[in-house]
């Protein structure tokens, strides 16, 4: 079994549409229908039920993704840690982080470790909370920095560190684009860009509760993967889109942040950031960015 056709398997199960699938992976949409029908045969059953509107999984399918996924994390892991063997003797700390913690957090964390442990090498990867959660499992991270699955896995330790502010991106010649902070009655009517609820649970959710929250119900226009294509679609018109406060980093022209305003300042108009880590696991590194986050997480938060 050939660990490209599980990744092409993973990616179509992740998107559930094999155009998307195959311009993430790069590869023309009929070598991704080839790599898929090579593993079917391969495993003698039907991985999807694949019509021109839809695409699904079956019950076979659904019942081997997630050990699909471990087995591509593992393959992962043996490849960089032989990579990280050749590059150098001394040990990387592996760190992944969704993508506002990639632009947010973790440009101040390292700043920190590099004056208090600066012995410490440091390799970042940013994924979704899916991807992440696996890697950890399979060794190939130290420590994550995600969004706590509503159902949690024993076998990982989460901590939570504190909720990201919600702000709402809109194109900077818009009407509301001025005020020093806007309401969810203010967008009540304005098409809405939204994370796929697949990948992205909590960032879809927040935009939907925030809308039942008020009585009213999110119009929602456009359904995009990454935030980088969400903000970009804000600076087209396409619609206005509630992200984290931290997403104002990426630097997209004719885009305005204005923070969210809610009633008590629910936390609802927040995400939660923890850190995870494999449960039972032994790592002085991993303890020692951790003692660094704890020293500095106010200053942190408060730019969360």
């Amino acid at each position: 079994m050939d660990i490209n056709q599980l990744k092409s398997f993973l990616m179509v199960a992740d998107t559930l549409h094999f155009g998307r699938a195959a311009r993430a992976l790069d590869m023309l949409p009929a070598s991704l229908g080839r790599q898929i029908r090579i593993l079917e045969t391969r495993l003698d059953t039907k991985l999807f039920l694949r019509t021109t509107r839809n695409v699904a999984l079956t019950e076979a399918g659904a019942a081997i993704l997630e050990d699909a996924r471990a087995l591509v994390a593992q393959a992962e892991y043996l490849d960089e840690k032989v990579r990280s063997i050749r590059k150098s003797g001394t040990p990387v700390l592996k760190v992944g982080a969704i993508d506002s913690a990639a632009a947010g957090l973790m440009p101040q964390l390292l700043r920190f470790l590099r004056v208090e442990h600066p012995e410490i090498e440091v390799q970042l990867f940013e994924q979704k909370t899916i991807h992440l959660l696996p890697r950890l499992l399979s060794g190939s991270l130290d420590i994550a920095f995600c969004r706590p699955p509503d159902t949690r896995d024993p076998r990982i330790d989460f901590q939570t560190l504190f909720y990201e502010t919600a702000v709402v991106a809109l194109p900077t010649d818009h009407e509301l684009a001025q005020r020093d902070e806007i309401s969810i009655e203010d967008i009540a009517d304005a098409p809405l860009i939204v994370p796929d609820r697949r990948s992205r649970p909590h960032s879809h959710d927040l935009t939907i509760k925030l809308f039942l929250d008020a009585g009213l119900t999110a119009r929602i226009a456009q359904v995009a993967e990454e935030k980088h294509t969400i903000v970009n679609l804000v600076a087209t018109g396409s619609g206005l889109a509630i992200v984290p406060r931290w997403t104002a980093r990426i630097s997209v022209p004719n885009v305005t942040f204005v923070p969210l305003s809610m009633r008590g300042g629910a936390r609802r108009s927040k995400l939660i950031l923890a850190a995870a880590w494999t449960r039972g696991t032994r790592d002085s590194q991993r303890d020692a960015l951790l003692d660094t986050l704890d020293n500095n997480l106010k200053a942190i938060e408060d730019s969360a």
